[in-house]
């Protein structure tokens, strides 16, 4: 975060570590949310391997008990984020997805405690961030949230590489720490850690660290999508010079070639077999749950209902129907995939309006890797566009060029008068 001294903040040079330390304390909340919302990715392998779902209960205890501290923490503060940005299309569609889902649990086939939990988790990581970003500095509060995230990402990154590899050679537990999770999320963690390099440039490390595991997770989907996030960041940057393109081309192909004997192996495997998370046993998961999801296609099964209704491939059970307008469709039907669309379309639109900046080319870098991952890969319960990352830059987005500098130059409301009385 920048630096608030008396040059940008207009206060007494002895007021600067005042106003930094409060600035701080503010800022703790959303780097321990970003975290969570990154490391429970591993919070069933590290204590609950025995029972699954008290590592489930866990991880929907921690979003309802971070909802409720980013409630208390905008008590008594002024937002610093106009009111409008906080009604954007994309955040209308965005709840119009939730209230679908939550009408589902009328008719899901799955159990109700668990299909609650989950839906109860997925929104309250919503309304945490929407709270927080309502609160005072929400700006910086958001750049919290995403260095909370990258160093969250970067532990279960350490925790990946210390566990002993699949059959298969790929990183993570198949039970419990699935390649595939661990693709996306250190996907999305990378780009968050790429776009908080223009802050400070030590997050280089954290981007190239995250990369490399990425690669190492051997998710096909994640790896796929952010390839070709990555190329029309790569492109669309114009910040970057040739020299930086060239560097960030020669690292890759120095990792592509560390890694390419493992790589090559799985791949020699992956495109003759028919184990249903081949690319030829794929196709026949999209077949059988086009089929299921095509006896109630107008509203679907409901939430969390894809285990309870499929059956299991073989000795592989499906989650989801490894496709993200399927997935939709099976669980809320034609709606849900019209909501999908629409949802899809309408932060499209905002990142097309909005004006050039690094947070527009990590937005539209984003949503390329959501859309190609969801071809072939999705989500259980929500999009492979994280509803709660969604939000945030969706409001983001939507703060005035104008805006956003002249809350630079201030410090965190409530503390001039404070400051100057002293």
């Amino acid at each position: 975060m920048s630096i608030v001294d008396s040059a940008t903040t207009g206060l007494p040079p002895l007021m600067a570590p005042y106003t930094n330390k409060i600035r701080s304390g503010l800022l703790l909340l959303p780097g321990v949310v970003g975290f969570v919302f990154a490391f429970r990715t591993c919070i069933t392998i590290i204590g609950f391997q025995q029972e699954p779902q008290q590592g489930t209960a866990v991880s929907v205890v921690l979003s309802l008990a971070l909802l409720a501290l980013a409630v208390l923490s905008t008590i008594g503060g002024k937002p610093s984020i106009p009111a409008a940005c906080f009604r954007t299309s994309t955040l209308y569609w965005c709840g119009a997805l939730l209230g679908l889902a939550l009408a589902s649990l009328g008719w899901s086939e799955a159990p109700f405690v668990a299909a609650a939990g989950y839906w109860a988790s997925w929104a309250a990581d919503v309304a945490t961030i929407w709270f927080l970003l309502r609160g005072d500095i929400g700006e910086e509060r958001a750049a919290a949230v995403m260095k909370g995230y990258v160093w969250g990402a970067c532990c279960v990154a350490i925790l990946a590489w210390a566990l002993p590899a699949n059959a298969d050679m790929r990183l993570g537990d198949e039970d419990f720490l699935h390649p595939n999770a661990l693709g996306f999320l250190f996907s999305i963690a990378t780009f968050l850690a790429i776009h908080l390099t223009r802050q400070r440039p030590i997050w280089r490390l954290s981007a190239l660290f995250l990369a490399t595991t990425l690669l190492r997770t051997i998710s096909k989907s994640a790896i796929g999508g952010f390839l070709v996030a990555f190329c029309f960041y790569l492109i669309w940057d114009s910040t970057l010079s040739r020299a930086v393109r060239v560097r960030i081309g020669i690292v890759a192909g120095v990792i592509l070639a560390s890694l390419g004997g493992v790589l090559g192996a799985y791949f020699s495997n992956y495109t003759v077999g028919t184990d249903p998370e081949t690319l030829t046993g794929r196709t026949f998961i999209w077949a059988v749950s086009l089929e299921y999801a095509s006896e109630k296609p107008l509203l679907g099964y409901g939430l969390y209902s894809y285990r309870f209704i499929v059956p299991p491939f073989g000795k592989f059970e499906a989650q989801e129907a490894h496709n993200e307008l399927l997935q939709q469709f099976f669980a809320y039907g034609a709606v849900g995939v019209i909501l999908t669309i629409g949802l899809y379309w309408m932060f499209f639109r905002q990142i097309r309006r909005a004006p050039r900046s690094p947070l527009k080319n990590l937005a539209a870098s984003l949503l390329i890797f959501a859309l190609v991952r969801g071809l072939t890969d999705t989500q259980t319960f929500d999009l492979s566009f994280p509803l709660w990352l969604m939000t945030m830059l969706s409001i983001l987005l939507a703060i005035p060029a104008d805006h956003s500098e002249q809350s630079a130059m201030l410090p965190p409301p409530g503390l001039q008068e404070d400051a100057y009385a002293h």
